[in-house]
């Protein structure tokens, strides 16, 4: 006999009658879900979450104009979906990444990478309405619940574990049926708030073709996603956005777009790393307020995360990560490395060096892992009285040629900037321009401070296409210094 969503939940209510389970109303969709989870179980994991995801993606974003304005348009979705009296939380990450999700307990979470790659009003209302959808759909709940009770029913769990096989669930990707309906209920949320929810597919567009030049830019299959990006996390096509407006029998074309009062919101905004987290320029990581810098050797493609800046070789043979140490060590680097940061590895090659003014050590060690035996090479420096900065370079067996002459060029970089040079340092920011006569896509793209790929990157933000004309008068995104 085939199972029936109804079957199921009426087979897990009575399997888990200790008081755990319940089938409860979806108002989202006007049937009836299997749910160990209860609402305040996911207010308190959503806020247990805040902080701990507020710091692994670099913060709130700093600008009460851009997060008033996003709190805004948040509560206006809100306010027509199934669950208007509930208390949603909307947020601006300081990422550069483009993402959104949210977690239990109406959480939703923007990324200003997004916010620079929308385009207009309707454009961001469609990103927060499929992430409310799986809000109030409840689809993080659905997912722990059923991975729970299949436990139970497969001898793994009991009733004292479920907390485990809930925690750490629910920000995994969701089941490509319940990205359909959060993009169903997301239309029919933007429709009723007035929104063209064509909206929603000219922004797919935007992130497949920001995903795609990512790619590019860091050496990468295009078609090889990051996984921090939101496509990886919300796979979605244009055919389904299609069905997703069938389905929630809603029309393209009619209704509110607002494009030149979004780009005036986001004029100015930072566009990639933030002052606080330092900025990659190329192959250079500068942060001018620690001021510090070291440049990276050529054919690496650097990511800047809020824990550590990593840099990756051609075909992965070689990964170099900068990051500082937990805590204040007093003694000589050489002691550091022995004594504290790999005092449980076989350490060959310790030695004390400098990098100019700057007492450092450097060792080789190696590391095993499941799959291959990797070669390390480690440095510590002695930045000042109370910090140490680190690096560490490993490579699989085909790398370690390799690893010696991009860890020494690279530690060799290594540097403090003056007053003068920090203070020179800016950051890139979002300007929004009205193109004049005579102006293409290659001559926008040469004012912007990238060192490459110039003028893919003018197409992405401005959702164009290769050979697309550009209209006299058209206000467009740039990405100027300053």
């Amino acid at each position: 006999m085939a199972l029936t969503r109804r079957h199921f939940c009426g087979l897990s209510c009575s399997a888990l009658a200790t008081g755990l389970a319940g089938c409860a109303f979806n108002p989202a969709t006007g049937g009836r879900n299997f749910m160990l989870v209860s609402r305040s179980q996911e207010k308190k994991m959503g806020q247990d979450a805040y902080p701990k995801l507020i710091k692994e993606f670099g913060g709130i974003y700093n600008d009460p104009h851009v997060t008033g304005y996003v709190e805004y348009l948040g509560r206006k979705l809100a306010a027509v979906t199934e669950t208007p009296s509930d208390e949603f939380t909307f947020t601006v990450l300081d990422s550069p990444i483009v993402n959104a999700f949210a977690t239990p307990g109406g959480y939703v979470y923007i990324s200003r990478g997004l916010m620079a790659l929308a385009s207009s009003e309707a454009e961001l209302a469609g990103v927060i309405g499929h992430e409310l959808g799986h809000v109030v759909a409840r689809h993080s709940s659905q997912r722990m619940s059923k991975a729970t009770v299949a436990g139970v029913f497969s001898g793994l769990l009991g009733a004292g574990r479920v907390g485990q096989a809930v925690g750490g669930l629910y920000l995994r990707g969701f089941s490509r049926d319940q990205e359909l309906e959060a993009d169903r209920l997301g239309v029919r949320y933007i429709s009723t708030a007035g929104y063209d929810p064509d909206a929603m597919t000219s922004f797919l567009a935007k992130m497949g073709a920001n995903s795609r030049l990512q790619a590019q830019v860091a050496g990468r299959d295009p078609e090889e996603l990051d996984e921090r990006d939101i496509m990886s996390t919300h796979p979605r096509t244009r055919e389904r956005m299609q069905q997703a407006m069938q389905l929630a029998g809603a029309r393209g074309g009619h209704g509110t777009i607002d494009r030149d009062g979004y780009l005036q919101r986001i004029d100015s905004m930072i566009y990639g790393d933030s002052p606080e987290q330092g900025y990659i320029r190329d192959r250079t990581f500068i942060h001018p307020g620690l001021r510090l810098s070291f440049k990276v050797p050529e054919g690496f493609a650097m990511h800047n995360t809020p824990d550590a800046v990593l840099a990756v070789s051609e075909k992965k043979k070689v990964i170099i990560k900068f990051d500082d140490a937990d805590e204040p060590f007093d003694g000589e680097m050489t002691s550091y490395i022995a004594d504290d940061w790999a005092k449980e590895r076989d350490l060959q090659d310790l030695a004390a060096t400098r990098l100019g003014a700057l007492p450092a050590a450097t060792a080789k060690t190696f590391i095993d892992t499941r799959r291959e035996r990797l070669l390390a090479r480690i440095a510590a420096i002695r930045f000042n009285s109370k910090k140490i900065y680190r690096f560490m370079a490993l490579a699989p067996g085909e790398g370690v040629a390799n690893l010696p002459g991009a860890f020494q060029e690279t530690i060799a970089s290594f540097r403090t900037l003056s007053e003068a040079e920090a203070a020179a340092v800016r950051p890139w920011r979002v300007k929004i321009a009205r193109i004049q006569s005579g102006e293409t896509a290659w001559s926008l793209g040469q004012r912007m401070p990238f060192t490459k790929f110039q003028t893919e990157y003018f197409q992405m933000l401005n959702g164009l296409e290769e050979g697309d004309r550009l209209i006299a008068g058209n206000k467009m995104k740039l990405v100027v210094e300053g």
